[in-house]
């Protein structure tokens, strides 16, 4: 953990130690080296020292609250960090801290309340919505999840396990969903429009298809079905069953743009008998 957000709450605090004296700059700067080494006792005692001398400004106190946080003393930690935020509100790095102590000890709603100001401060700082997306995990807020996930794969789009994530993420919601329609309809065509999806989100195409014709044999004219085989279709090369589903599609919904332009996508030619 300390080269991920104890490590940016250091970095930031070095960043300010200019808003000391000098004397005590020297005295912070060396807690700082302390932290780094792991010699917790004597960054902690840089640190008040710091404090008791004049330094009561948020990142000493932020810092004090890692050392805590460190030894897995997160009440004391959580002190230090409140307090950061008291003399600075708009101090991202220490609502980050609390909100992984908050989370250590069990407290994901009250985490969860942290971090969602942390990531309004700092909306690009990823460590504080990975933080936020745990604590929405494990608050069982699954939208809220896929909203992290989703926000970081737009900061890092070639970040493969922001991607794994976010799929994750997106099946837990369709489960969810696919849940909540059994217990009101059990007999419903969403059952399998709902399974179906979550099949094709995370690439399991077979599943998806089948999925996808027990839908259209419950309710043949239901908009969407036949559009989304047809896409399944194409994208493996049966342009004939392509059109066909496409063609269908059109049948219920003639007025559907997206199937008059998924049409368009096949060949001339292609998809006939």
């Amino acid at each position: 953990m300390f080269w991920g957000l104890c490590g940016f709450a250091l970095l930031t605090g070095l960043s300010r130690a200019q808003d000391l004296s000098p004397s005590l700059q020297e005295v912070f700067r060396a807690g700082v080296a302390a932290q780094k080494a792991g010699h917790l006792e004597e960054a902690e005692q840089a640190f008040r020292r710091v404090l008791r001398e004049g330094g009561e400004i948020g990142y000493v106190h932020n810092n004090l609250g890692i050392v805590y946080q460190q030894r897995g003393d997160h009440a004391r930690a959580m002190a230090q960090f409140r307090a950061a935020i008291r003399l600075q509100r708009d101090y991202a790095a220490p609502r980050v801290l609390l909100g992984a102590s908050l989370l250590a000890t069990g407290q994901a709603t009250e985490a969860a309340r942290e971090l969602e100001r942390a990531v309004k401060l700092e909306p690009r700082q990823a460590l504080a919505r990975l933080e936020l997306a745990k604590a929405y995990d494990r608050a069982g807020n699954v939208p809220g999840l896929v909203e992290q996930y989703r926000a970081l794969r737009e900061l890092a789009p070639q970040d493969p396990e922001y991607a794994y994530q976010l799929g994750q993420a997106y099946s837990r919601q369709a489960e969810g969903s696919l849940r909540e329609i059994q217990r009101r309809s059990p007999r419903s065509v969403r059952i399998y429009q709902t399974l179906a999806e979550a099949y094709r989100t995370q690439g399991r195409v077979d599943l998806a298809i089948r999925a996808f014709q027990r839908a259209a044999a419950i309710d043949p004219k239901l908009p969407g079905i036949h559009l989304s085989l047809a896409q399944i279709y194409l994208q493996q090369g049966r342009s004939r069953e392509a059109r066909q589903q496409a063609e269908e599609e059109l049948a219920i919904v003639p007025e559907s743009m997206a199937a008059r332009a998924f049409l368009a996508k096949i060949p001339s030619g292609e998809g006939k008998p």
